[in-house]
């Protein structure tokens, strides 16, 4: 079984510093940024999941709730991944885009 807590772990820290980020920082593009990680993950999950069905988009629910979006993404993501290659991946986008979000 594959261990898949260095992405629950970086999902949760960039969850934290989105809930700890000031509104202005959200309104400057890290909850868009946290929102289009979430789309991703999800989508990701989603195709490894049901890979004959067209992946759902997860819907913006404002930016209060991008940081709770990528928690519930990453977890998903987490619980179908097959490999290490692919945890890698997966870290890597979140660690981009926690950069790209400036938080």
């Amino acid at each position: 079984m594959l261990d898949t807590t260095p992405l629950t772990a970086a999902v949760d820290q960039f969850a934290d510093r989105l809930r700890a980020a000031p509104q202005s920082r959200l309104q400057r593009g890290a909850a868009t940024e946290a929102l289009a990680l979430a789309r991703e993950l999800a989508a990701w999950a989603q195709r490894i999941e049901v890979p004959d069905a067209e992946p759902r988009e997860m819907p913006d629910a404002g930016m209060f709730a991008a940081a709770d979006q990528i928690t519930v993404a990453g977890r998903d993501l987490a619980l179908v991944l097959e490999d290490s290659g692919q945890l890698a991946e997966a870290l890597t986008l979140v660690e981009k885009a926690q950069k790209r979000a400036g938080v």
